[in-house]
């Protein structure tokens, strides 16, 4: 299959744009950190109110 220079540019243009509206729209470093501190802060105030026993065991094991 052969493609011109212009049906090649009809191709790559698109998808060029398309890859920097992406990276335009993707948060920094920083904002995903505040972010998951924030969700970690919710899931702590949602179980903060439950009482688990002294009993429960962990969900894992430490094996020597």
């Amino acid at each position: 299959m052969k493609l011109t220079r212009r049906q090649l540019a009809a191709v790559l243009v698109p998808a060029a744009v398309e890859l920097e509206a992406q990276a335009q729209t993707r948060p920094t470093a920083d904002q995903e950190f505040a972010a998951a501190r924030q969700r970690i802060k919710t899931n702590a105030e949602a179980l903060a109110p439950l009482s688990v026993p002294q009993a429960t065991e962990p969900a894992f094991q430490f094996k020597a």
